[in-house]
Formats: structure tokens, sequence, C-alpha cells
């Protein structure tokens, strides 16, 4: 299994560092937010394909529900980041080494490289649990019950997604706070969908073993830490504080941050 899981992270470098020169061409790193969700899709794709032995059912789900997942993330990124350009993120990040000529080697170095590491980490589950399910494998129940939370995960990413662009869409909403539909229950329905996604991804993996499980842990753990306490809701929460003021700050009074809750009167 290590040397298929040497080819997959071989394959990601090389994408990444086609990825790096064009970013360097156009002088914009955003759209590897799109190729976080797409990447491991073709990482749960290329683990598929090179089982030995022949993919069975439970390899199958996994990568369905990763490339599911990862493919449908990827385009709306990208066509989000199409329409609104540069992310105020990145330009902070590289505002020191683009004003000093070190554009190039900041870009491949602090974004494309480390984020490569860490898709890579996040998805593990999905990469072991595929190469550990050659035929026959059979779909384990708690496979089913890995399924079933990805599913609650794909529907608030999903929706939380749509309802936030329809929200965006519309210009009578400008500063305005959306607090209905999903986000009525929770401020970050797509943070808490990926949430739900991954940890489905991890016990779909444990479908193939306890051992594969505790092997890639460090995946959804990560991604928690990420979504909770670092670039997810922390970070995007110091932006929204600033641009939507007092709105905002009653918002948050009444909305769950993150688990889905009632709001508070």
């Amino acid at each position: 299994m290590f040397e298929l899981l040497a080819v997959n992270a071989a394959i990601l470098l090389v994408l990444v560092l086609i990825q790096w020169a064009i970013s360097v061409k156009i002088n914009d790193v955003s759209f590897i937010d799109a190729f976080w969700g797409a990447g491991m899709g073709i990482l749960a794709v290329a683990s598929w394909l090179h089982v030995r032995g022949g993919p069975g059912q439970l390899a199958t789900l996994i990568m369905i529900m990763t490339a599911a997942w990862g493919f449908r993330l990827g385009i709306y990124l990208f066509l989000r980041w199409r329409r609104e350009g540069e992310d105020k993120r990145y330009k902070m990040i590289l505002k020191k080494d683009r004003e000093a000529g070190r554009f190039a080697q900041a870009a491949l170095t602090k974004v494309w490289l480390m984020q490569a590491v860490l898709l890579f980490t996040v998805s593990s589950p999905a990469q072991v649990g595929i190469l550990a399910s050659p035929e026959p494998a059979p779909i384990t129940p708690l496979a089913w019950a890995g399924f079933a939370l990805w599913c609650v995960g794909v529907f608030f990413e999903w929706v939380g997604d749509w309802q936030l662009a329809r929200f965006k869409a519309n210009p009578d909403n400008h500063g305005r706070v959306l607090d209905t539909g999903l986000w009525r229950y929770t401020r970050h329905p797509n943070y808490f969908g990926d949430f739900c996604a991954w940890w489905g991804v991890w016990l779909a993996c444990a479908g193939a073993g306890w051992g594969y499980a505790a092997a890639t842990i460090i995946g959804p753990l990560f991604l928690s830490f990420t979504l909770t306490r670092w670039s997810g809701v922390t970070l995007l929460e110091k932006g929204l504080d600033r641009t939507r003021g007092d709105a905002y700050a009653d918002y948050k009074r009444r909305t769950s941050a993150f688990f889905p809750w009632p709001p508070r009167r």
C-alpha cells in the first residue's frame, strides 16, 4: 500500500507544480481553494484505479463519496473565484513577498506545497480505505453508518452553499446578514457539512478495519481543528466582525457557531 500512496503523492506534486506555475503567471493563487476539494477527488479516483485485485464494493463507495464531495466543491469554489477574483486571505499572506519580488517562491512554499501536505493528510482515510478494500470487500454496517453521516454533511454543505449563493445574487441583500434556512441554525452550515462528510469517510474507512482508521484519524481530526479553530470559523468571522458590525454581532448572539441548534431569542 505504501508504494501506491507514494504514487498518489507524486501525482499530487505534479498537479501542484503545474498549478503553481499558472498562479505565478496570473499573479494569483486563490484558485487553490478549488483544488482543495478537487484534489481529494482526484486522489480517491487514482486510488480506486490502482487497487490491487480490483476495487471491492467498499472501495467504490468510498471513492464515490470522496469524488462527489470533492468535485462539487471544486467546481463551486472555482466559479466563485472566477466571479469574485483574488481572495483577500491570500492577498494578505503574500503581500510582503509580492512587494519584495518573492511572489513565486512564497506562493510555492507558503501556499501550494503546504496545502498539498494538508490535502494529502486530510484525504488519507479515503485513500487508505480504498486501497485496503479489494474485491470482494463488502460494504459493512459501519461503512453504511459513515455513508449516512456523509449524507448529512453533504446536505448541509450543498444546501448551505446554494442558499448563500442565492442570497448574494440579490443586490438588495448587500451588507445584510443571511439568517434564514440552514443559516438560522448554524453560522457555518458549509463548514459543519465538511466536518460530517469527512468523519463519514473516516467511518467508511473503519469498515475496512480499525487499524486503517486508527492510522488515518489525523485526517478528520486536523480538518475539525482547521474548520473550528484555524482557517475556518475563526478567520472568517474576524473579517465579518469588521464588515458587518452590529448586525453580525446580533446574529452571533442568536446563532450557534458550528453545530446546528435552534436560535436563541
